[in-house]
């Protein structure tokens, strides 16, 4: 069985509040914690306001005025001497760095390791130099943590993180060792205490306040790797209830989510005027593993390769046309690769709420152009789609609840902007009211305001 024939939300180790705390009434917030959505693919992290400040919660500014940054660390490693530590870059930095070619290891993902084995292993990241991989999560954690504190003007030393319902599906073991990793990770940058919440209660908890009485809501986080749904009980009466494991009624999800459409409009749309599905001279296909190559964020670099470069370049007389192959080769000679899966993105939320765009290929040829409307990215992404709605109805089974049952569906996570995912998961739920949340930072948000709830009282 996997995360899928679960119902409930699994009995964890009791971090998600500390003992004897007795249920609060919304005090001032304690000066020195903060809440963290450590996300697999981007993170956040919020400040609980004091009711001198106004009350709520802040959310940290992490890149310029981004509220969200990229769970990402790139260890640089080009000429450093022997004696000398990697360069750490985080986030849209580390991404960037890893583009730019420079020598060392770009870690995304880290969220992934925890509960698995490689958790108190190391990895290589260059020049012989090798680092653990719960040390890269703490890197990550203390640089978030650097920046709240220098925000707030003041030391943070309590945390809440969120925690998915599963870290690990069909493993109590190793879903509780993944959440102990994650609290030592946070200890070891020097929160004294840490605390955990439920991501899909994190994300219900604005909805919760508007409300004014229980209700099923179906919680649907669609991110850049994965799309989760939760059916979580709220209600005014609950929401005074710092323990909300038995609110979580059921829990499902699949890894298919925001890279996955990406990949599938650069295919459809971008790469066919490199050459992917075109016909060779004698009418056979041309190999297609370079497309499919060049559509994986962590696989375009391989294509850089000389050797690889080379093994292209002596596959012109395969193309019938060969301004297919120019372009090809302009893609993989000028590294533009990963601008173009940019470009794909970007494609697809000009077109999430309807009408057409032009994508500029003008770096592969001069006035090349190629058009994406709403129809053809429905149709290149249907089957994801289906996909992900069917597995808000296996939630709904393992809960064992009719569609009838559930009050509102609360969308948040960045590719539930996609109108064409968003209908398609509230048709199959015709009676609930359908609320957005903040698709970037509502699950930070609510951890926020789990943490005032939590230690306002002890502050």
């Amino acid at each position: 069985m996997g995360r899928a024939a679960r119902a409930r939300a699994p009995r964890i180790a009791p971090l998600s509040h500390p003992p004897g705390l007795a249920e609060p009434t919304m005090p001032a917030a304690a000066p020195d914690v903060c809440a963290i959505d450590f996300g697999t693919s981007n993170s956040a992290i919020a400040l609980p306001l004091a009711d001198a400040d106004g009350g709520g919660v802040r959310l940290v500014a992490l890149e310029g005025t981004q509220r969200t940054m990229p769970t990402a660390v790139f260890y640089a490693v080009e000429g450093l001497a022997p004696h000398e530590e990697p360069q750490r870059h985080y986030g849209r930095a580390a991404v960037a760095a890893y583009v730019e070619g420079i020598e060392g290891r770009l870690m995304r993902s880290m969220k992934s390791i925890l509960g698995s084995t490689l958790a108190t292993q190391a990895t290589e990241v260059g020049a012989g130099r090798q680092v653990q991989y719960l040390d890269m999560v703490g890197a990550y954690l203390r640089h978030l943590r650097g920046m709240a504190e220098a925000e707030a003007g003041h030391a943070l030393t309590r945390a809440v993180l969120g925690r998915p319902v599963f870290f690990v599906d069909d493993d109590p073991e190793r879903d509780a060792a993944a959440q102990a990793a994650l609290a030592e990770a946070a200890h070891a940058v020097g929160f004294r205490e840490v605390s955990f919440q439920y991501e899909p209660i994190a994300a219900a908890l604005d909805y919760e306040s508007t409300i004014d009485r229980e209700q099923v809501v179906l919680v649907a986080d669609i991110g850049g790797g994965t799309s989760d749904f939760s059916l979580v009980r709220v209600g005014p009466q609950r929401s005074r209830r710092l323990d909300r494991q038995s609110d979580i009624l059921g829990n499902h999800g699949v890894h298919i989510a925001g890279t996955d459409f990406d990949r599938h409009i650069e295919l459809a749309r971008i790469l066919p005027a490199c050459g992917y599905r075109a016909l060779g001279p004698t009418g056979r296909e041309v190999p297609s593993r370079v497309y499919f190559d060049l559509a994986t964020w962590h696989l375009i670099n391989t294509v850089y390769a000389p050797g690889r470069v080379a093994e292209l370049a002596r596959m012109k007389s395969f193309y019938a046309d060969t301004r297919q192959h120019a372009r090809l080769m302009a893609v993989v000679t000028e590294r533009l690769g990963h601008a173009l899966i940019g470009q794909a993105e970007a494609a697809k939320i000009a077109v999430a709420d309807g009408g057409r765009t032009d994508v500029d290929l003008d770096a592969l040829e001069p006035g090349l152009v190629a058009a994406l409307d709403s129809a053809q990215a429905l149709a290149a992404l249907d089957a994801d789609i289906e996909r992900i709605a069917a597995a808000a109805d296996e939630t709904l089974a393992q809960a064992g609840l009719e569609r009838g049952q559930v009050d509102a569906l609360y969308f948040t996570g960045g590719s539930t902007g996609l109108k064409p995912l968003a209908e398609r998961i509230a048709a199959r739920f015709p009676q609930a009211t359908a609320m957005r949340g903040d698709r970037f930072a509502s699950v930070a948000q609510g951890l926020g305001i789990h943490a005032r709830r939590l230690y306002g009282a002890r502050g």
